[in-house]
C-alpha cells in the first residue's frame, strides 16, 4: 500500500508554498536541476537528482572540481559570474524601484547571489517562486551574453530557497522516519529536480529507508522505501 505524503509541513508562512513546479533549467540543474538547484529553472539546478539505492550516495550537482586541486583558478569564473549578475540585477532593482542588499557568493560548482532586506521583495518571488525562477532565467541569460559560457548561477531572494531548501531536508528526514517504522513506502508530491535531490540527501541519512524518483517531468516525485 503506497501512502502520499504532502507537502503541508513545508509551507511558508509569507509565500504560497509551491507545488514544487518551476521552469526547467536545477533548479535546482537539483536533474533538470541545477532545485537543480538547487533553484528553479530548475534548477534551482541541473542533473542533480537520481534514486539512492540502500548504501549508495545520491549524485551531486558538482563534478568534483579541478583534480589538481587548483580552487582558486575553479572559483574565479564563478566569481565573475556572480560580479555580473549582482550588477545586472542591481540595475534591475532601481529600474523597478526595489531596494535590496544583493550578496554574492560560490556554492560547489556555481555562482549564488542573494537579495535580501527590502520590504517588498516577496512580490519578486512571486506565487510558487514563478517571479523568482522567471528572474533567474534572465540573470542566467545576461551573464551569458558577457561569458559566453552558460550559466548555471542560482539566485534566491528573500531566502525563498533557502527557507524551501530547509523545510524539504526536514520533510525528507520526516518521511524518511516514518517509512522506516511502519515498512510501507510513501511518495511526495512532485518536485524539481533540484529539489528531489534535498529529499534524498535527506532520506540517505536515515538508516534503514533508501529513495527512488519516479514518473517523468514536470510530474517526477520522490518515493521513499525501506531496505
Amino acid at each position: 500500500m503506497t501512502e502520499q505524503a504532502t507537502q503541508s509541513d513545508v509551507e511558508n508562512p509569507d509565500v504560497e508554498n509551491p507545488d514544487v513546479e518551476t521552469p526547467a533549467a536545477e533548479t535546482g540543474d537539483v536533474d533538470n536541476a541545477e532545485v537543480d538547484d538547487t533553484g528553479g529553472a530548475v534548477d534551482e539546478g541541473e542533473g542533480l537528482e537520481e534514486a539512492t539505492p540502500p548504501s549508495a550516495g545520491q549524485d551531486d550537482d558538482d563534478d568534483g572540481g579541478d583534480e589538481d586541486g587548483d580552487e582558486d583558478g575553479d572559483d574565479d569564473p564563478l566569481v565573475e559570474e556572480g560580479e555580473i549578475a549582482g550588477d545586472y540585477l542591481e540595475q534591475l532593482l532601481d529600474v523597478l524601484d526595489f531596494d535590496g542588499d544583493i550578496d554574492l557568493d560560490v556554492d560547489g560548482d556555481r555562482a549564488v547571489v542573494s537579495i535580501d532586506g527590502g520590504d517588498d521583495l516577496d512580490q519578486l518571488v512571486g506565487r510558487k517562486g514563478e517571479v523568482l525562477d522567471a528572474l533567474q532565467e534572465l540573470t542566467r541569460l545576461a551573464v551569458q551574453q558577457v561569458t559566453g559560457d552558460r550559466s548555471r548561477l542560482m539566485l534566491d531572494i528573500a531566502r525563498w530557497r533557502a527557507d524551501r531548501r530547509e523545510r524539504l531536508a526536514a520533510l525528507g528526514t520526516k518521511v524518511a522516519e516514518r517509512v522506516r517504522d511502519s515498512g510501507e513506502r510513501e511518495e511526495l508530491d512532485p518536485m524539481t529536480p533540484f529539489e528531489r535531490k534535498i529529499v534524498h540527501d535527506a532520506v540517505a541519512a536515515v538508516d534503514g529507508v533508501y529513495s527512488e524518483s519516479e514518473g517523468s517531468e514536470p510530474r517526477r516525485r520522490v518515493v521513499v522505501i525501506k531496505g
